[in-house]
Parts: C-alpha cells; structure tokens; sequence
C-alpha cells in the first residue's frame, strides 16, 4: 500500500525528472498525471496509484514547495468536481484513459448540460431529446435547448442528460452522454447576468450526433449516472477547501480592521455572529472530505451546498452596509465572458450582486432543503403525483 514515505519519493523523483524551473507547464502537469501524482486515490493508469484520498496533501505540499505549478483548478472546476467522479464511476476503460488526463491537466474545459428552460428545479423533468440515428445504431441525435450553462462558450466537452424514452416516467427513461462542444450542431449564446457579465449561457442543440460510445451507463439510468455528478457538485461548491477566513468573509473582516471609522455596534455583533457561521462551515467541509477518503459524497453534500449559500449572500449583505455608499460602486458593467468567478478579487458591489446566485447554482436551496428533510433527516417525503406516470402525459 502506497504511503506519505513512498508519495513523497515519487514526488521527489517526478520533480528531479521535470523540474518545475524548466519545465512548461503542460509537460510538466502532463508528467505529474502520468506518475500518479495527480489524483493519488484514483487508480493507476488514471493519475493516481490508489492511495487513500487523504494523502493527495502530502503530494501538493511537496510540489508546492518546490515551485511546481498546479491545473488551475478554479478554471477547470466543472471538469475535476463533476465530470471526472463520473467518468472514473461509470465511464469505460476506453472513456477514461481519453478523458481524463487532458480534462486533469486542463488542456480540455468542461461545462455541464443538465438545466433546461422547463426542468431546472425539477431536472428529471427535461425534454432535450436523444434518438437513435436513422441507419446508424451506434449513434444518437439530440435535439433540445439547455440554459445556465457555466463555462460552455470555453468548453471542450460537456456532460449531457438527454431524454431517450418519454413513454417511462420521467426518472427512467433519461441517458448520459458526452457531447463534443465543437459540433457544429452546438450554438452557445451567452446569458447577461445582474453583474453585468455572462459567464452563463444558452445553448441549443440542432441534430447534435453522439456516438454511443460517449454514452455514459447504460441506456435509460441516466439520472442515476446524474445523481454521481450532483452530489459532486454541491461537495465541489459548498465544500472546497478554505483557509480561515478563506471565501467572503475574508474581504469584510480586513475592511473591519482597515477601516475603524465604518464600524458600528450592530455590525460588530453581526459580524461576530457570521464570522463564527463561516468558520463551522469551513470545519465542516473538512469533516465532509475526510468522510469522502471512505467512498462517494452522499446527500450531506446538499447542507454544504445551502450552508455557502446563504452564507454568502448574508455576509455580502454586510460588507455593502459596512461600506455604505461606498459598497454600491461597481468599476465595470462591461459585457464579458470570464471563464470563471473571481469573488474576491472584485469590489463589495459585485460581491453582493453575484451571490444571488449561489441559492440557484449546483440546485436551488428549495430543492436541496428536501434533500436535506428526505435523505439525511428521514423526514417524510414530499407527495410527488407524478412519480409513476410517463413523460408524455405530464402536464407541460
């Protein structure tokens, strides 16, 4: 069994091998993956040696010591947080020696075609259509329109759940797909926001073919795939790992001690009650991860995700009274197209403005609140009337 000693050998001989001072960068994280140093509990072949998930620390303190350079993982969230858990759980050996190292080393962005105009909150509702290709019965068409799609206009690949039966109800009869980004059938539009940027997007899909071997699972268990991705998901936002007073509350806790003239008794003792909120929640998500070295996320990842939430919008909220007139400014409306959200490299305006999508990012916090009461509470379900009947004859 691989242990600290034997990680930090190889991470020492990785190192003499490529060092970081002249090496490119995407050789060297490409060498990185290649020796298992990428994800140490994945198995070997894949980036990792199957070593225990704990000791991936041991791995990046050695590298970043050294100099090393790391994936970015901010830009390629989706790809490491979503798509590769599923891909490692369900993907065939032939899906994950293609996917995985370029997804890893960044080289190919992901995005994620889940949400549609008509099934968001309730997503077993979808109606993006896939069908087998007319004289190909190795292929599938999809027709549809997904929408809130982070990162698709710089994406390579997404993962898709599309309809393929609507005579079963609607859990049963939706399939996993990769789909190609760059098929010309793919049309990306982007989706101003209140921040005054898009990182959010439309996209239609015109007669978009998909090879079934970019099918993930098998055909109609797509939402159980899908259920892989999410939980992942809501553990990759509410949970990522933070330095204290990492996130949101960093930014208003230096203006508290830069800044005595804006504080006031009442923001003190509010102050005080979220700065002490933000710390459970950081130990939390550590508690959370340490549960993730014993196998996949399950629905605690749901109270994470409803915890950064309202958390953030709350400390937010704050930070702009602090500020008073001060907090309203906002240096750029500009339409952009980041690649990714930079919460705390921007002003207290944007902070405020670009939190209020945290209670609908990764589920909506009406959705993961039954998750919460049903799955880890074992409270009585909701009445769900539909449960049994085909997609086709729901009201729409």
């Amino acid at each position: 069994m691989t242990d600290a000693a034997e990680l930090r050998r190889r991470t020492q001989e990785l190192l003499a091998a490529q060092p970081p001072a002249t090496t490119g960068r995407l050789d060297f994280l490409r060498a990185r993956f290649d020796a298992g140093l990428a994800w140490v509990h994945y198995p070997e072949g894949l980036g990792g040696l199957g070593a225990p998930r704990s000791l991936q620390a041991v791995v990046d303190a050695e590298l970043e010591a050294a100099g090393a350079p790391d994936n970015d993982p901010r830009r390629i969230g989706i790809g490491l947080g979503m798509a590769a858990p599923t891909i490692l759980q369900y993907g065939t050996e032939e899906q994950r020696r293609r996917f995985l190292r370029p997804l890893w080393t960044g080289e190919e962005v992901w995005c994620q075609l889940f949400s549609e105009p008509g099934a968001g909150s309730d997503l077993a509702a979808l109606g993006t259509r896939a069908v087998r290709a007319d004289g190909d019965g190795d292929g599938w068409v999809v027709d549809g329109q997904k929408v809130w799609t982070s990162s698709a206009h710089a994406a390579r690949w997404a993962i898709l759940i599309a309809r393929t039966d609507p005579d079963v109800p609607k859990h049963r009869g939706i399939t996993y797909f990769v789909c190609d980004m760059t098929d010309p059938g793919v049309e990306v539009r982007p989706l101003r926001q209140i921040t005054g940027e898009a990182e959010f997007n439309e996209v239609f899909l015109t007669g978009v073919r998909i090879p079934d071997s970019h099918r993930l699972g098998e055909t109609g268990d797509g939402w159980r795939v899908a259920q892989t991705t999410l939980n992942n998901e809501r553990v990759a936002i509410g949970g990522m790992r933070l330095p204290r007073e990492g996130g949101m509350i960093g930014p208003v806790a230096r203006t508290w001690r830069e800044r005595p003239e804006l504080r006031t008794h009442d923001l003190h003792q509010r102050l005080l009650g979220l700065w002490v909120e933000a710390e459970v929640a950081r130990l939390a998500g550590e508690r959370l991860r340490q549960q993730l070295v014993a196998g996949q996320p399950g629905p605690e990842g749901a109270g994470m995700k409803l915890g950064f939430a309202r958390l953030n919008q709350q400390i937010s909220g704050l930070e702009v009274e602090l500020l008073g007139a001060e907090g309203l400014l906002y240096d750029d409306w500009t339409m952009r197209r980041p690649e990714l959200v930079d919460f705390t490299g921007r002003e207290a305006g944007y902070r405020y403005l670009r939190s209020k999508g945290n209670s609908i990012e990764g589920g909506t916090s009406e959705v993961l609140l039954n998750i919460v009461a049903e799955r880890v509470l074992g409270l009585p379900a909701e009445p769900r009337t539909d449960k049994d009947v085909a997609w086709k004859d729901l009201a729409r």
